[in-house]
Parts: C-alpha cells; sequence; structure tokens
C-alpha cells in the first residue's frame, strides 16, 4: 500500500534519495533531512499509514521494538547521553508528513534541542473527570 503524493513513500520507492540506516522487510530507517541533533533518525513502515491511528498494532509494536534495537545501535555509534524517541500525530501534534514515522533523536548534554513543555498541574476533581471520559471511551 502506497501513497503516490507521500513523500516517504517516494523516498521508500527511491524515487528520492536517503541515507538508509537499516531495513527489513517492514520498515526502513533513514537519516531525518532536517535533523534535530546529529544522528536524529526516522523508522518508516514501508507501507503506507497516515498516523499512528491507522497502524495494525503488531505494526505499531514491532516499531518500538525496532526503535529499542536502533537506539542501543545508535548510542554505541554516536557517544549521545540519550534518546528521544518521538511520534506525532496530526498537525496540532506535530506531525508534518502523512505516513506514520517514528523519530529516534539522540541527545547530548548541553544540545538544547528544546523537546518538552510546560509542567501543568492535575487536581483531584479532573482526574476523576479525565478517567471517566477515558474509561468511557475503551
Amino acid at each position: 500500500m502506497k501513497d503516490e503524493n507521500c513523500i516517504f513513500c517516494k523516498i521508500l520507492a527511491g524515487d528520492i534519495p536517503s541515507y538508509k540506516v537499516y531495513e527489513d522487510d517492514e520498515f526502513t530507517v533513514i537519516l531525518d533531512a532536517g535533523p534535530a541533533t546529529r544522528g536524529h533518525a526516522l523508522i518508516i513502515p514501508k507501507d503506507h499509514y497516515k498516523n499512528l491511528y491507522e497502524l495494525p498494532e503488531e505494526l505499531a509494536a514491532k516499531a518500538f521494538v525496532l526503535g529499542k534495537k536502533m537506539i542501543t545501535a545508535l548510542t554505541k555509534a554516536l557517544g549521545c547521553d540519550g534518546y528521544n524517541l518521538v511520534q506525532n500525530n496530526g498537525a496540532v501534534a506535530g506531525q508534518t508528513v502523512e505516513h506514520f514515522h517514528l523519530h529516534l533523536i539522540p541527545r547530548y548534554e548541553g544540545d538544547d534541542a528544546g523537546f518538552g513543555w510546560h509542567m501543568g498541574s492535575l487536581d483531584a476533581e479532573d482526574a476523576q473527570a479525565i478517567l471517566e471520559q477515558i474509561k468511557g471511551a475503551i
């Protein structure tokens, strides 16, 4: 399953050049063309799925198993101090390419990559309301 308008499908087909780190039957891992830090890579399934909502559960599990394998190897190779695994769904969440992908972002002491959010607060009343909403949706 491919999308002819998808940049990742074009990369996977070889129509757009990339720097391939790893490949198996279901995934390709490439260096990100606009890296947050040195060694930033992307895990991309070979079949087109718009986001995590569309990705079959077993393929989602395999993506994170591959993520563990890749950050272990990349940490050894790059000597980074930590890793972020980032997966965005929807434009408001930062997704810019509508093809599921998992970012592997090496972190280096003082890299100032800027990932994070402002810590809020959670009171008991709001927590209870959220729990009821979630439990009703499962």
